[in-house]
């Protein structure tokens, strides 16, 4: 054989051995037993048999790109954490792209649901509340697409939208099941982070301060409405927390700064993440003021942190029903394809030491709402028992 045979051989050998390892490689179960022990793993070969076993036998195609993606959903979901999740490429995209537009939509706050999301309250003159959306209803469905299943994120994402779009929502009653859908039109959303007002009773007049978000700045926006409320010479607060879903920890921390001189409000830590305590900063105002904190299941994450310092604090009668039960936190990380995996990296304590995830802040005074009424039951148990804290 000539010198430029042998090449030519060497070569061709070489593609060859380079087309089977790469078959191989997507093919890992093909190996013989020995090779496939040497060179790979068990998981590998067997995630690599299941896929095939899917692509063989499904009843109908399957893209690759679907069951890897799913896959990584899967390995997520194998935590047990309804908080940990991942976002496919697809999904940051579509959430990303709604943030601008964030506060266009129905007018809807919602927290999720395995069914969908779970409405905790219709804003006032919204496209949701002019709908007739009630509180406890579960939203199913957007444009026809089910959203069970779908992380909040992107399911709100669906339902956000420029003003004056409109969107299709699939609405079902818990309770009966029975369902409706309604076109509803988009609007811009105007919902004030704190909003205050002046209510008598039995010869007293006291503050009645609701509190929705707790985005960035929001403490300013509620400490002036109390000073409002102060300078009107109120005789006590009530702070309503009610279908507050939550938000930064650092306005919880805020927040509880107006009402607590000093001394902790919480603390976190993580299996890495080191203990770090979070105190008051000062400037709050009169603590012998009468504050009572009202809150119902949706009050959630940083409503509760504020709910339990008060608590544990005294410095507040805590009213309602048990809060939600979200003591842990999360951390967005970024990932290689596109996607993001918002993880669960640690859990925050009230000051003396509870974490209350899944259980809640029981309140001192049960108070309930009835959301088939247009009254607010809650609000006057709330008012009555301010009126004792006064007239110690």
């Amino acid at each position: 054989m000539t010198a430029f045979a042998k090449t030519v051989a060497a070569i061709s050998g070489a593609l060859l051995l380079l087309l089977v390892g790469v078959w191989w490689g997507g093919h890992p179960e093909s190996l013989p037993g020995p090779l496939r022990d040497a060179f790979v793993d068990d998981d590998r070969a067997l995630r690599a048999e299941l896929v095939d076993s899917i692509h063989d036998s499904f009843y109908k195609p399957v893209k690759r790109s679907e069951i890897d993606q799913g896959s990584l959903k899967g390995i997520v979901n194998g935590l047990g954490d309804q908080f940990s999740q991942y976002l496919t490429p697809a999904e940051t995209r579509e959430f990303r792209q709604t943030v601008a537009g964030e506060l266009e939509g129905v007018g809807l706050s919602v927290e999720e649901d395995r069914r969908g999301l779970s409405v905790l309250r219709a804003f006032d003159d919204s496209p949701a509340d002019r709908a007739g959306i009630k509180p406890g209803e579960l939203v199913i469905e957007v444009n026809g697409k089910s959203i069970a299943g779908v992380p909040s994120q992107v399911a709100t994402g669906r339902i956000k939208g420029p003003a004056g779009t409109r969107v299709k929502l699939k609405v079902a009653d818990p309770e009966t099941g029975r369902t409706r859908t309604l076109d509803l039109k988009r609007e811009k959303i105007e919902v004030p982070a704190a909003e205050g007002r002046t209510v008598s009773r039995g010869g007293r007049d006291y503050g009645v301060v609701e509190f929705t978000t707790f985005s960035e700045g929001a403490h300013g926006a509620l400490r002036a409405e109390i000073n409002e409320q102060l300078e009107k010479d109120v005789d006590g607060l009530v702070l309503d927390l009610r279908g507050n879903g939550g938000g930064l920890l650092s306005e919880a921390v805020l927040v509880s700064s107006i009402f607590i001189e000093d001394g902790l409000v919480t603390y976190t830590k993580g299996r890495t993440q080191p203990r770090r305590d979070f105190d008051a900063e000062g400037n709050a105002i009169d603590e012998d003021l009468p504050l009572v904190v009202l809150v119902d299941g949706g009050s959630a994450s940083a409503s509760e942190i504020v709910t339990g310092a008060m608590r544990d604090r005294k410095r507040a009668t805590i009213v309602g029903t048990r809060t939600f039960g979200k003591g842990v936190y999360q951390e967005v990380q970024p990932l290689s394809n596109g996607g993001v995996l918002d993880i669960t990296v640690g859990q925050y304590f009230l000051p003396k030491g509870e974490n209350i995830q899944e259980k809640g802040v029981r309140p001192t005074v049960r108070a309930v709402d009835d959301p088939d009424t247009d009254r607010d039951e809650a609000l006057p148990k709330a008012l009555s028992t301010l009126g004792g804290l006064a007239s110690r």
